[in-house]
């Protein structure tokens, strides 16, 4: 904020101040914020998703935040590269397998990294099999994540985040004790008195982790402890989003 009032227009302090208030929680914050980002850039598709999103976060309503990534998708197809990431959140949430697909489709080939954590290509189409009921197909994804995160630990060992994302395929796949060491390994190499952002990001993927592996009070113990700091959770997302489904249930 003092930033902002050093530079007023800097489309970079817009958004990332917006993402830290997104990060708290603090929603009015954050629209306050990005309808500042598109006073000065009406058509930033990125912002104009992110500004959509809120309704998805506070309240769980995707409408406002599908019906903007169509509108970006048809106005400019070359946009579809800087929305694919908040695109496939939004298609997971509303499980519309078909636009799960398109938004899978338009993601890079290294994968999305939500915040601070890369989740590969082969993560998110198990995510997207999942959500179709395509467990032979996700079964393949998963194992494909988890290879590759394998080999970047080979050379590695310490990589809290690859850590983390071959945790999580393990506990897609029903390896569970590998899948609890794993997670839990990458939150001591990373704690979130090291890094706030990565650290709260493997927290809230350990807590996925505990959901997935079948340990329901250990993922909302987690979430208690998780939701008090700067971290990638939200109530729409709590709602919405099926990797929450076991905790949800």
């Amino acid at each position: 904020e003092r930033a902002l009032e050093l530079d007023p227009r800097s489309l970079f302090l817009l958004q990332q101040t917006a993402q830290a208030y997104w990060q708290l929680r603090h929603f009015p914050d954050m629209e306050r914020l990005l309808d500042r980002t598109l006073a000065i850039a009406p058509g930033d598709a990125a912002t104009r998703l992110a500004r959509a999103l809120i309704d998805l976060e506070a309240r769980a309503d995707t409408e406002s935040a599908y019906n903007a990534a169509r509108e970006v998708v048809n106005e400019d197809p070359a946009a579809v590269d800087t929305i694919s990431e908040l695109w496939f959140y939004v298609a997971l949430c509303r499980r519309d397998t078909a636009e799960i697909a398109h938004a899978l489709a338009a993601l890079s080939p290294e994968g999305i990294i939500p915040f601070s954590v890369r989740m590969p290509r082969s993560f998110c189409e198990g995510l997207a099999a999942r959500a179709r009921g395509d467990a032979a197909a996700a079964e393949r994804a998963f194992n494909a994540s988890r290879v590759e995160m394998e080999d970047l630990l080979r050379e590695q060992p310490d990589y809290a985040e690859a850590l983390c994302i071959l945790g999580m395929s393990d506990a897609a796949l029903g390896r569970k004790e590998d899948a609890l060491h794993e997670g839990r390994r990458a939150v001591e190499l990373m704690p979130v008195t090291k890094d706030a952002v990565t650290g709260a990001e493997l927290l809230r993927n350990l807590a996925i982790i505990y959901a997935w592996t079948g340990e329901k009070d250990l993922a909302i113990k987690q979430l208690e402890e998780l939701l008090p700091l700067y971290s990638q959770i939200s109530y729409g997302q709590l709602r919405l989003h099926p990797w929450w489904d076991p905790v949800a249930r």
